[in-house]
Order: structure tokens, then sequence, then C-alpha cells
């Protein structure tokens, strides 16, 4: 002899709330029933849930016919993410990143050598904003220029573990962050250079960059 077995408000109200959290979307009651037992009361379990998480941080409501939680309305703020956008680095504060990382120390004058082209205003500027690149020391020479050295987050940011990680000057064209057309003689790094230096003194405290005075356009 089979008993008939039908689970009881407290029950149904269990399997509508779990039914409610897996969905993917919102259900009607035709779509709750549909997995319940026959004769189930969607409509008092769906009327006990609303009431029991009524003022709670996640409520039950009807939209469009359809059931689903959400996050109480007066809560919708902690749901907001301000992202910020990255920002993308020009071709040429490509090509001065890369110069400077790969013939560190190195004043402006000399990225401007290396390139053939003065450096826009507000590469440097960018570069250091954005951490790749610090002020390592001034040049012990006439005009006493500051030298630049590429900072940790140049490394974080590439996956490189030390600086004699940088690829080769290959694989740096295919990849898109030196142009063609440099002048031969490109070297790799030798991080020795950057780690030592006879030929400078270090950028002391409250000492600014030249580029912010005299900046040369292009």
């Amino acid at each position: 002899m089979t008993l008939d077995f039908t689970p009881d408000l407290a029950e149904i109200e269990r399997r509508v709330e779990a039914l409610l959290f897996a969905a993917a979307g919102p259900l009607s009651v035709a779509e709750i029933a549909r997995r319940l037992p026959e004769g189930a009361d969607v409509g008092g379990a769906l009327a006990a849930l609303r009431t029991r998480y009524l003022g709670r941080g996640v409520e039950l409501v009807e939209v469009a016919e359809r059931w689903r939680f959400q996050t109480a309305e007066d809560l919708g703020f902690l749901m907001t993410e301000e992202r910020e956008e990255p920002r993308r680095l020009s071709k040429a504060a490509l090509e001065t990143l890369a110069i400077i990382a790969y013939h560190q120390p190195v004043t402006r004058a000399e990225i401007e050598s290396v390139r053939g082209v003065s450096i826009s205003k507000g590469t440097l500027d960018l570069l250091l904003e954005m951490g790749f690149v610090r002020l390592r020391g001034r040049r012990r020479t006439p005009g006493r220029p500051v030298t630049y050295a590429t900072a940790d987050r140049f490394l974080e940011h590439f996956g490189l573990a030390r600086l004699d990680d940088l690829p080769g000057v290959a694989e740096m064209k295919a990849a898109g962050l030196l142009d063609l057309s440099l002048p031969a003689g490109f070297e790799t790094p030798d991080p020795s250079r950057a780690l030592g230096g006879d030929d400078e003194d270090p950028i002391e405290d409250g000492d600014a960059p030249e580029f912010a005075q005299d900046f040369v356009g292009g």
C-alpha cells in the first residue's frame, strides 16, 4: 500500500526558495509549480517568502508576472562598482617606454636621439603618472639632465621578474612595442646599468624633472 505524501506549506516554501535562488532569471508561478508536487500552494509559499524577506538585504519581488530575489532597493548603491578604465599607451609612449627599459638610465635627449624625433608633450608625464617610469638621478654633465628608469610597476604590468627577462628586440618589434624603423644598434638590456652608475647623482626630495618646465613639443 502506497501512501501519498504532500509536503506541508513550510516544505513547499523551502522548495520555492531554493528554486528562485538557483534560477538564472525570474520564474512564473506556472514554472515553479511544474517543479513541485501536484496541488502545491505556490501562491501561499510566495506570499510567505515575500513577508519573511521584507526589509532584509535581499527581497522577493514580482516583476512582469514573474518572481525573483533581488537586492533591496535602498541598498543598490552597494552593488555599484566604480571601474577605472585602463589607460592605453600611444605608440609613441610605448616606444619611449621601451627605449627607457633598454637604455636606462637615460635622459630625455638620449630618448629623442634613439627615436629620431622629439618627445611629444605629456609622454613622460603619463609614464610617470602610471608608475611605469621613475626619476632615477641627474647626469653629471652640463645642464644636469634628469635620467629615467623603469619602476617596479613596469615589471609587474608586463609580468617580468627582472629586467634581464625583457624580450629581445625582434620580439619587441613583433609585439608592436618598437617601430620597425628604429635605428641600428638598439641595445638589449643590461640590468647592471640600471643598478649602478658613477656618472649621475640620485634625485633629491623635492627635485623636479626639467621636462615640466622646458618640454620640447613635437
